[in-house]
């Protein structure tokens, strides 16, 4: 198992090790003392799964604290384009957004710490799972705009885009970044490798 800095702190690709043979192939996408050893300390509590039809974009989505959500992602069919904003005043890479490709064939785990707004492109129809470390709450339940002008994600949209009326109402994080700081966060910051 290997894991790589992102441009933004605390975030991580983390490629798993697989064991193949002839049969096929055999993989743990999680275990606690593996990613311990790689310095990720989350507990994670809640495991989920989606399905996106291809065009799908969803986001960016998140906690407020005290609930905030680490999140740990993968793509198990098809491919996304995955996007996280750092939202954290207290991080050197405040406002600034990530994205990565992740598909069962790049078999990338992709790490986003607390504080980040997540969202994703599904390129293809797809299906991801997400391990959380915090249980949803609808009280703390939040987004900002897929589109915030201020952060300006470069989505790699391609034909017809999906997208529900609830992620296009979504406030900018201008109108939240002091809720989402009501409290600081931890960071880690490590090079991007």
């Amino acid at each position: 198992m290997k894991k790589s800095a992102t441009p933004i702190a605390g975030a991580y690709l983390i490629e798993l090790d697989y064991y193949e043979d002839h049969r096929g192939f055999f993989v743990e996408p999680y275990n606690y003392n593996k990613f311990l050893a790689l310095g990720i300390r989350d507990l994670f509590v809640q495991d989920s799964h989606s399905f996106s039809k291809k065009g799908v974009l969803r986001g960016m989505h998140f906690q407020y604290q005290p609930k905030a959500m680490s999140k740990m992602v993968r793509c198990t069919r098809g491919k996304i384009y995955d996007v996280i904003v750092d939202m954290r005043r207290n991080s050197p890479t405040f406002k600034k957004w990530y994205g990565v490709e992740l598909s069962p064939e790049n078999r990338l785990v992709f790490y986003i710490p607390a504080g980040c707004a997540h969202g994703f492109y599904a390129i293809e129809e797809s299906e991801m799972t997400y391990k959380c470390g915090e249980m949803h709450s609808a009280e703390h339940d939040a987004a900002i705009r897929w589109d915030d002008p201020e952060i300006g994600i470069v989505w790699p949209v391609q034909g017809e885009l999906i997208i529900s009326e609830r992620d296009k109402m979504h406030p900018t994080l201008a109108e939240v970044v002091d809720k989402v700081n009501a409290m600081p966060y931890p960071i880690t910051v490590e090079s991007f490798a």
